[in-house]
Order: C-alpha cells, then structure tokens, then sequence
C-alpha cells in the first residue's frame, strides 16, 4: 500500500500519441478524455491512493460499464506500456485497482425488435415519396434507396456502409460479389459480400450517377442517416418494443433484418457469418477457410434467390431522368 512509482506527463503524451494514431474519431474523443482524466487524477504519481481515486472518479463521473471499460483499460494499457519502457514490472501490480465493479447479469432473452421484409419496403417507399413530392433529388433517392436494399440483402454493418466505394462496386459487378476491405470492416476482416440479382439494375444505375458526379463513395451515408431519424418509420411489429422511442426504423435495422431472415430462410449458418463478419474469430476462420468469391455467391444464392424485397414503385427511379 506504501508503494510510489511514477511517470512523466512527456510518457503519458507520447504513449496517448500513440494510441490516436489510425483510430475513428469517437475512439479517439474518448483515449483523449482517459488520457486527460488519467493525468488530473495521479499527477506523475503511480500509487494505491491515485489508482483508487481513479476509480472512484471515473465510477462516479461516468454511469455505463462501457465508458467505465474505455477509460480504466486506457490506465490499464499505460501501466502495462510503463512496466515496458521502465522495465519494472511492479506498474503492472496497479491495475487491480482498476477493476470495474463485477455487474449483476441478467438472465438472456430474445430481442423484442423484430424487422419484417415490409419494413424494408416501407423504408425504400419513403425515399420514393420524397423523390415523387421533390423533397429529394433523384440522386440522393436512388442512393438511399439502393443502400436500403444493399443492406438488407447484404446485412453490412453501418460502419462498412458508410465506407464502401464506387469503384469496389463497378468491379464486383463482374463477379456478383464485391470484395470489403479489412479497414471498411469493423472487426478489420477482408470478406466477400454477394450482390442480389434485384440489386443490380440499382447498383449499374447508382454507379452511372456517382461516376458522373466524380463521387468516390457509392452511398450518401450521413443524409442517409439524418433523413431515417427525423422520418420515424415505424416498425411492423413496434408492439413488441416497450420503449415507444424505440419502434422506428434505424440504420442498423438492415443488418438486424437479415440475422432475422437466415432463420426464415434457413441460411447456412457458416455462410452467413463469413459475410457479416459474425462469430468468425475462432481459428478456424484466421487460419484454415478462405472463401472463394464464386462459392460465396452460390451458396448465399441457395437461401436468398425467392427473396424479393424491392416494391414496384422503386423502378420508377430507374425509368425516370436526371
């Protein structure tokens, strides 16, 4: 209980330095606050007293275990990274008191948000409405729309969406699948994703339209996003949703959809979580399957063929003109 260590606040800079290097931008807001409140709390000094001040601050400042979990493993990794560079593995002895408070688990269920194929074609009928009434350029209908559809077929998580370009589709064109690249995933595993036969004629018209407006990335994410929140699309089945805030259609609803729908289609298992990067951080997936594209494409075939999400009223904006 007695024992002192300390560091510099030089150490503390270059080792946050460090860790900001290549991250998202809400990643590093938070190494930059545990950094910050790392710094407040111990003033050069590694002790008992400061570890357990730490804790408590950040257990009062803070009320999720997730923000909890940020900022006492960014005090954990820093001691860890001085046991290194001091070579004095009594740092290490710290981080018992960094613990998070063992949380009382409650019993698994299923979820309570259930998405429906009309929910998805209430989603890309929206979109065309608010082309039809001008609210929208035809440009951004056809990529909203179009990312409705890729999701829901594809099951990608927003992250990959959001990075997905131009010409990763124009070349999966010619293969029926498209290559996601590990910094597009949010788990960093490179991975085949099929395009379904109804997505085509959207996606040739949709890279036409980027190509001519000299865009890289295929889809308007962030409008996506905003125009979906102050829409409030509400669920088919938003009955079964307690909270009354929560029955509306979110981006992540796509990839929700098709977890859901493997069941009802009775999808391979192993082939559904290759493409959304799902339950594959067991060995046998980082050192023994290596999925061709082709044999991707075929087997997610066998499940999702009879599957037609796409209304009529979306082929309105294929026939109309810019």
């Amino acid at each position: 209980m007695d024992l002192e260590l300390d560091y510099t606040r030089k150490e503390l800079e270059s080792y946050t330095a460090q860790r900001l290097r290549g991250v998202a931008k809400k990643t590093k807001d938070w190494i930059k606050r545990a950094s910050k409140v790392f710094w407040e709390q111990t003033q050069g000094v590694i002790s008992y007293e400061t570890m357990s001040n730490l804790r408590e601050y950040t257990l009062n400042k803070w009320k999720s275990e997730d923000s909890w979990g940020k900022v006492l493993n960014f005090a954990k990794s820093f001691l860890q990274h001085l046991s290194k560079i001091r070579m004095d593995t009594r740092y290490l002895n710290f981080s018992i008191f960094l613990e998070k408070p063992k949380a009382v688990k409650e019993q698994k269920r299923t979820t309570d948000r259930v998405v429906t194929e009309k929910d998805v074609q209430n989603v890309v009928k929206f979109f065309v409405e608010k082309w039809r009434k001008g609210e929208l350029s035809r440009e951004k209908a056809l990529s909203h729309v179009t990312q409705t559809l890729f999701g829901a077929y594809s099951g990608q998580r927003p992250y990959t969406m959001a990075r997905l370009k131009v010409d990763q589709f124009e070349e999966g064109l010619k293969l029926k699948t498209i290559l996601i690249e590990a910094s597009q995933d949010k788990i960093r595993m490179e991975h085949y994703v099929p395009l379904h036969p109804d997505l085509m004629p959207f996606l040739k018209e949709l890279i036409k339209v980027r190509k001519k407006q000299g865009k890289e990335k295929m889809f308007e994410y962030n409008s996506y996003e905003q125009q979906l929140k102050r829409a409030k699309i509400k669920l088919e089945r938003g009955d079964l949703i307690k909270d009354p805030k929560k029955r509306h259609f979110v981006v992540g609803d796509l990839r929700k959809f098709a977890e859901q729908m493997a069941d009802k289609i009775r999808w391979d298992i192993s082939n559904k979580n290759y493409i959304l990067t799902h339950a594959v951080s067991s060995i046998d997936w980082s050192r023994y399957k290596h999925p061709l594209p082709e044999f991707v494409y075929q087997i997610y075939m066998e499940s999702w063929r009879d599957v037609h999400l796409i209304p009529k009223e979306a082929y309105e904006l294929l026939k109309a003109k810019n």
